[in-house]
């Protein structure tokens, strides 16, 4: 195929860009002498993950075990289930574990440190548990210096399960849009798994992986002294959020829709596209950063930029084209009826998540279709 044959709306991949950003990722990670982990949640592709692989990465990271059941079938056995574990999910990690994956779960309270410990030996299972560390109040874990730490630990352990690690991750970095914050943040990010990791080693505890990791403290960390491994996901597409947060230009965006003009609102200087929050996704995250991009940033269909406009608006299969400022009525002559666009994504992560698969747009121009994987 080729790009005119495209249907609209397609979820585009540019190959060239995306392997670009693969090995920037893994040539930084190669310098801070870590290995990398990437994670899989951003494109769910097994192409994708290859790639990845193929430059270096060990092992993976997934956030369903649906995922890990996928990737493990494609052949990588490698992989961490970076979610808290909930009770009812241990038969299928267990599954997994049975047939060959070297699956690690992760755990942060006693109450699921327990369960762990129950189902193991209720089933004669041993799993190995990371513990998951919070370094900036983001979301869950245990901070470094709680008590907790010590008790999770050791519930696991002496209920005969392995303790693996300690793993984190600086999702405030996505808050931050100065390097010397995100250097600040990549610091606090990897002095407290470091520290976790050493409090649990002093106590007589296994500690073999200390891993961390987010695409913006990944590209600002000075040094990972103490870190065994880090996680990234978004950076293998990048998109406007993390442009936001200054870890990447624009022509580095490797993901984005293509879509057709299919109506205009002189008046309003509107053009309607095929792609609405069903293409798009509903993802507003410039909205809080200093440039807002409605739901995405509108290029030509040969992907290059149209400085000043943006989808504006979306409805389940409509999208609002528009100029920031003051309207365009120049706009139903400027994007004529059948035009076709790119909008790159806020979110690559949730704009993957509404297609079934990638139109891969390799170098020499022909496409080829990549599908995504979908399921808990």
């Amino acid at each position: 195929m080729e790009l005119p044959s495209l249907n609209t709306p397609a979820a585009l991949i540019d190959v060239e860009r995306m392997n670009r950003n693969i090995d920037r990722m893994q040539r930084r990670m190669n310098a801070l002498g870590v290995s990398f982990r990437p994670h899989v949640k951003t494109t769910k592709c097994a192409q994708i993950v290859r790639a990845q692989i193929d430059a270096g990465a060990r092992g993976i990271t997934v956030s369903t075990l649906k995922e890990a059941e996928q990737f493990f079938a494609s052949g990588i056995r490698d992989i961490v289930y970076a979610v808290g574990m909930a009770p009812a999910r241990l038969p299928q990690a267990l599954a997994l574990r049975q047939q060959g994956c070297a699956l690690k779960i992760v755990a942060d309270s006693i109450a699921c440190a327990q369960a762990i410990v129950s189902f193991g030996r209720e089933h004669h299972a041993t799993f190995e548990v990371w513990i998951e560390i919070d370094v900036d109040g983001h979301r869950s874990g245990i901070a470094p210096d709680d008590d907790l730490l010590l008790e999770v630990a050791h519930t696991l352990s002496d209920g005969g399960m392995v303790v693996g690690g300690v793993i984190a991750h600086a999702g405030s970095s996505y808050d931050y849009d100065t390097h010397d914050a995100l250097v600040r943040i990549a610091e606090q990010e990897r002095s407290g798994c470091v520290r976790a990791a050493q409090r649990l080693r002093a106590a007589g505890l296994p500690c073999e992986v200390v891993s961390i990791g987010s695409t913006p403290t990944a590209l600002a960390a000075e040094h990972l002294e103490g870190v065994t491994e880090v996680r990234a996901g978004v950076y293998v597409m990048f998109d406007l959020v993390m442009h936001g947060v200054g870890v990447n230009q624009m022509p580095e965006i490797a993901l984005s829709v293509l879509t057709t003009v299919i109506g205009h609102q002189r008046e309003k200087g509107w053009a309607i596209v095929d792609a609405g929050w069903m293409a798009m996704s509903r993802d507003r995250g410039t909205q809080r950063q200093k440039h807002d991009f409605g739901y995405g940033a509108v290029c030509r269909e040969n992907g290059e930029v149209l400085d000043g406009y943006l989808m504006s608006g979306a409805n389940q299969e409509h999208g609002i084209i528009s100029r920031s400022g003051s309207p365009d009525h120049e706009i139903e002559t400027r994007f004529p009826l059948g035009t076709r666009l790119r909008i790159l994504p806020n979110h690559a992560c949730a704009t993957g998540a509404q297609h079934p698969a990638y139109q891969a747009i390799m170098p020499d121009g022909t496409i080829e279709t990549w599908p995504r994987f979908y399921g808990w």
